[in-house]
């Protein structure tokens, strides 16, 4: 008996542990299995996600090719539109390029303007002898850079802008009122190189002609000169009425004109006083450029070189 119980108490122990054993495979194998589901289920998810994001893009990109298949004759209108406002802006320039051609090139034995006006002009000229000076034969008010801005600057001088009010005075006087202007600005033929005036927005003497231009354009403005009169550009070196060859010739080349032309304004009809005055419709105003911001004081010292207007 002792021995069969004995026997009897193996087999059991033997049960129970292939029992155990039995049950920890298949936990392992379970665990195992279940992983792999959740893997392939993200798997799944993420196939599944950009199979949308695919959708959707393929989606968007048949929706633009419809768009663009649709508004072939808008493209069209937009160009004809573009080239049309091109060649209106291109007949504007022509038309103030060929304006200041014929007031510079009038060199008559008489006077540009009215004999009141030119008396009070050349009286303002003669209060401002160190900013101004003008030109009766051709009627051109000339401010000299040196004097009306601060080296490498499109800023007016606080001296300048009250000399501007004063001509604005004048300007608006019965005798011009009437008359177009045309602020045109003018450098030497130095290069700019100052960093501080790059950095200002006057990357050559083009953008540097014009925003001083433009400067006493809109100080006139300030003073109550209607927009409508005025015509605003800049003509760099081109224009020089002295040798650059010298630093007198220079200076005399460093200016901004006022031009008065009797020609109508959008406004009202020439001033009955007005001697030889056309009649022919005047062309749109200019369009402004952006207005730069003038270099802090003492900024210019960067350029050792003698820069005087750059």
């Amino acid at each position: 008996m002792a021995r069969m119980h004995h026997r009897l108490g193996l087999i059991v122990a033997l049960g129970l542990t292939t029992l155990t054993t039995g049950c920890a495979v298949s936990q392992e194998k379970y665990n195992s299995l279940k992983l792999d589901r959740d893997r392939l289920a993200e798997q799944l998810g993420s196939a599944q996600n950009q199979a949308s994001i695919a959708r959707s893009e393929a989606d968007a990109l048949k929706n633009q090719l419809g768009m663009i298949g649709q508004g072939g004759s808008g493209k069209d209108a937009m160009i004809l539109n573009l080239t049309t406002q091109n060649a209106e802006l291109q007949k504007q320039l022509d038309d103030i390029n060929r304006r200041y051609a014929d007031a510079v090139g009038k060199v008559g034995t008489g006077m540009a303007l009215p004999e009141a006006l030119s008396n009070e002009l050349s009286a303002f000229a003669a209060q401002n002898p160190d900013l101004v000076s003008f030109d009766a034969q051709r009627g051109i008010v000339k401010f000299k850079s040196d004097v009306t801005f601060a080296t490498g600057s499109a800023e007016l001088k606080p001296q300048a802008k009250e000399a501007i009010t004063r001509f604005a005075q004048i300007l608006n006087s019965p005798t011009a009122s009437g008359y177009e202007l045309m602020v045109a600005g003018h450098t030497d033929n130095t290069r700019v190189v100052n960093p501080a005036t790059i950095q200002a927005g006057h990357k050559d003497n083009w953008y540097l002609s014009a925003h001083r231009a433009i400067s006493v354009g809109q100080e006139l403005t300030r003073a109550n000169v209607g927009p409508q009169r005025l015509a605003v550009t800049g003509y760099a070196d081109q224009r020089p009425i002295a040798s650059n060859a010298s630093e007198g010739g220079k200076q005399q080349n460093r200016r901004v004109e006022v031009l008065i032309l009797p020609t109508t304004v959008r406004s009202g009809p020439v001033a009955p006083n007005m001697a030889g005055g056309n009649n022919r419709p005047a062309a749109a105003p200019a369009q402004r450029l952006n207005k730069d911001v003038a270099p802090p004081t003492g900024t210019t010292s960067v350029d050792t070189r003698r820069e005087f207007s750059k």
